[in-house]
């Protein structure tokens, strides 16, 4: 005995309807979560490629250190080298200096000594021209008296001549002797200032010496030093490269893996939007095959309003209200300092005065209403409801939820909305509200038309 209970046609398509409309949903919210995971995928797959890009520099930085070192480490060596080469040059001609040094003051000593001997010299051969001159005088004396004595002091006289001229050559010789010292004297004298000078500086030499070599000393410890860091330095630069040659192929592997997964998530995503579009058929036929689903009071209204509304833009162009071209405008000026963007046509200022009638009434229509508004064929809306029609603020979070009006919404739905020429278009969607949120929703659309040319469509959308 059968027990399934049984379903007239219409209860039957009811369930159908529903049961369609809850895959919709389904599937939809499925299809928001894969937006969202692609997009962190791309956001991963475009850090990667930054890091990518950073690590190929990094190689290339840390090749070009790696190369700046061993060119410091060679540079260091050969600094080292001849800084211990010029050390001990240093230090050797630092002790010829000193040697030097050491004669120059000797030199000064022994001048100083010359030039006491020099004066007792002096004073000796003066005393001798004094004796000269007294022999002089005596030998004079001695001729007067051989004179005095005649033949007897003939003899005498002439040693006393001999005697005289042997003085007057003595004294003249102790006159050029002293000419000669004087002048000794005087270049013995400038030489010993100059050794004193000398000296002085050479005593310089001597106390500079020992700081020389400490300094030297220092030096050579320091260079010593800095080739060793810079050996080190070397070193560590080498054990980096490995390290960095490891890490590229590991994030090659990742950036691979993420591409694979990316690639994956864009072909899942693309078999769920067609699964949203059979979703949606199976929804539009089951609705066309008529009984009273929770979505029939809805379509039959915005049926209803999109021929009003169609109705009311035909007379505007028969009362010369606005023209079919600005009716058709597709120029979308920006309206400057706005974010999210807004946009004005030549038509917006119409809309916005023959769509408010129709559209703030269906409001009221059922509690599940959120908004109803008309978008043209590239989606954009020109006059929203008053709730969402709030001039902007400088906070973009607030008016993405607030300021819906004069907005391009050229996603998946408002696309199919603005161009579906069908009696209607259910759809299921997730409507961003701004800061992150979003609510699921049907959005059900009529094609507006004008003259027997396609301009838009109405949307009405509501909650589950």
């Amino acid at each position: 005995m059968n027990t399934q209970p049984q379903f007239s046609e219409n209860q039957q398509t009811d369930r159908l309807t529903e049961a369609a409309a809850a895959l919709g949903y389904e599937i939809v919210d499925i299809a928001g979560f894969l937006d969202l995971v692609e997009e962190h995928a791309r956001a991963q797959r475009s850090g990667l490629t930054v890091l990518d890009a950073r690590a190929t520099e990094m190689v290339q930085a840390n090749s070009d250190v790696r190369s700046a070192v061993r060119q410091m480490a060679q540079s260091t060596d050969e600094t080292a080298h001849d800084v211990k080469s010029s050390a001990e040059l240093m230090r050797t001609t630092g002790e010829k200096t000193r040697n030097v040094a050491g004669w120059v003051q000797d030199l000064a000593q022994r001048t100083e000594a010359v030039s006491d001997t020099l004066s007792a010299v002096k004073s000796n051969n003066l005393q001798i021209a004094n004796i000269a001159t007294q022999v002089n005088t005596l030998a004079i004396n001695a001729k007067i008296e051989a004179a005095r004595a005649g033949d007897a002091g003939r003899g005498f006289a002439v040693v006393a001549e001999a005697i005289n001229e042997l003085s007057r050559k003595t004294r003249e010789a102790a006159v050029e002797i002293s000419d000669n010292i004087e002048s000794l004297t005087s270049w013995i004298s400038n030489l010993g200032k100059e050794a004193s000078g000398v000296a002085t500086e050479a005593a310089d030499v001597l106390e500079n010496a020992g700081g020389t070599d400490s300094a030297l000393g220092r030096m050579e410890t320091s260079i010593a030093s800095a080739n060793q860091q810079a050996k080190r330095i070397a070193e560590q630069a080498e054990r980096m490269q490995s390290a960095i040659e490891d890490f590229t192929p590991a994030l090659a592997g990742i950036d691979e893996a993420v591409a694979s997964t990316t690639s994956g998530i864009e072909t899942t995503h693309e078999r769920v939007l067609r699964l949203i579009d059979t979703s949606e058929t199976i929804v539009q036929t089951t609705a066309l095959l008529g009984g009273d689903s929770a979505d029939t009071p809805f379509i039959a209204r915005i049926q209803t309003m999109a021929r009003d509304l169609s109705e009311l833009m035909e007379d505007a162009v028969d009362q010369g209200d606005i023209s079919m071209s600005r009716l058709f405008d597709r120029n979308y000026r920006l309206i400057p300092d706005t974010n999210p963007e807004q946009y004005l046509t030549e038509f917006t200022t119409l809309i916005d005065k023959i769509l408010p009638p129709i559209q703030e009434p269906a409001l009221e229509l059922d509690s599940k209403v959120v908004f109803c508004a008309a978008v043209d064929n590239n989606g954009y809306l020109p006059t929203h409801n008053r709730k969402f029609s709030h001039p902007p603020s400088d906070d973009p979070v607030w008016n993405t939820a607030h300021c819906r009006n004069r907005r391009i919404f050229d996603d998946r739905v408002g696309l199919k909305a603005g161009r579906n020429t069908q009696p209607f278009l259910l759809q299921v969607y997730r409507r961003d509200m701004g800061g992150g949120a979003f609510t699921m929703m049907k959005d059900l659309s009529a094609p507006i038309s004008v003259k027997g040319r396609h301009w838009g469509g109405l949307r009405l959308a509501y909650t589950f």
